[in-house]
């Protein structure tokens, strides 16, 4: 037994069953936090950049708080609404673009940032657009969140970004949250000192998992060119072609 698990830890920690150079991840910090002050979600973030970058992935992590994002579904506020100007479309690009989307946030009242609550709202403007292939656009993409903070709520706001990132069409792999929270109420944060929380093994390992999680998926999905267009196409369901649904029959 010993010289099994000794086998698969050799195999799990120096060869990667493909290559994930090609493929690229997008992390969203949502926090509170204007740049370049310290943001612990970011800190938690770049434990997964370096997973990512440590295997040729290409990596940005952008703070939407720095930008101007107005409230709202459209999907350009510029000129409307007495806004002047409105930067989501080229954040929007860049998720666009990426293979892998990761969505950061702090806690704040049990509940996630206002800030990330923001994004997911304006990503959810562009979704009555299609792919290449009449799909919703954001399929083929793969989601995942990681969540700091000093009071409890990981899992109740992963399980909202999630969903909300499943509803719009990305895939979502096993196991794709982890998170650290300090001890209730006031006290350390994830990068001030004596915290613990770059050290928290819970937190490593589940992020680890995470990442390559991500990589192994949106590994498939790119040889596979995403999910089969069968069945899921709205123009072909309003064509009429129902692929397979027939109305069931009410009898008396």
């Amino acid at each position: 037994m010993t010289d099994q698990l000794n086998k698969i830890t050799d195999q799990q920690c120096t060869n990667p069953p493909a290559r994930y150079d090609d493929l690229s991840a997008l992390m969203l910090n949502c926090t509170l936090t204007r740049s370049p002050n310290l943001s612990h979600t970011e800190g938690l973030l770049k434990v997964a950049e370096g997973i990512f970058q440590a295997n040729g992935v290409r990596t940005e992590i952008l703070r939407p708080v720095d930008h101007e994002i107005p409230a709202g579904l459209a999907q350009d506020y510029t000129g409307i609404d007495g806004y002047t100007r409105d930067e989501w479309p080229a954040i929007q690009a860049k998720i666009d673009a990426c293979d892998i989307l990761i969505v950061g946030t702090s806690v704040w009242l049990g509940e996630k940032s206002s800030v990330c609550n923001r994004v997911l709202e304006r990503m959810y403007g562009y979704t009555h657009n299609f792919n290449d292939k009449g799909q919703y656009r954001d399929y083929g993409k793969v989601g995942a969140t990681l969540i700091t903070g000093n009071e409890d709520g990981v899992k109740h706001c992963a399980m909202n970004i999630l969903f909300s990132l499943s509803h719009i069409g990305y895939t979502v792999p096993p196991q794709a949250d982890a998170g650290w929270m300090g001890e209730a109420g006031p006290g350390p944060s994830y990068m001030d000192a004596g915290s613990g929380g770059p050290e928290n093994d819970f937190t490593n390992r589940n992020t680890t998992f995470l990442v390559w999680n991500c990589l192994h998926l949106a590994r498939m999905l790119k040889d596979a060119g995403g999910i089969p267009a069968h069945g899921n196409q709205p123009e072909a369901w309003d064509s009429g072609c129902h692929t397979d649904f027939h109305s069931p029959e009410h009898k008396r």
